[in-house]
């Protein structure tokens, strides 16, 4: 099976209330996650790129980071990013 990776760009406009959401998603964290990059120096090499800050982060599969994402824990900490970020997010499968 592969795994599963979650890329998030945000661009975050209210670093208090980030800090607020990075307390309450860390309890998500706990289930799985493993988190291989957070940059907001990212290099952009061709096109346009949202955000001032990217996220990586592994699952064990694409199924574990979708379950991950509509974990109770996960979904409680949403309104708290939307407070303080505009965010994209994708799940990406591993080969």
């Amino acid at each position: 099976m592969s795994k599963g990776y979650v890329i998030v760009t945000e661009a975050i406009k209210d670093p208090s209330k980030m800090a607020e959401y990075g307390k309450a998603a860390a309890k998500a964290m706990a289930k799985g996650v493993t988190v291989l990059a957070v940059d907001t120096k990212t290099q952009v090499l061709e096109g346009e790129w949202h955000g001032n800050q990217t996220v990586v982060l592994e699952f064990e599969s694409p199924e574990a980071a979708k379950a991950w994402y509509d974990s109770e824990e996960y979904q409680a900490a949403i309104p708290l990013r939307q407070a303080a970020a505009d965010a994209n997010f994708v799940i990406v499968n591993g080969l």
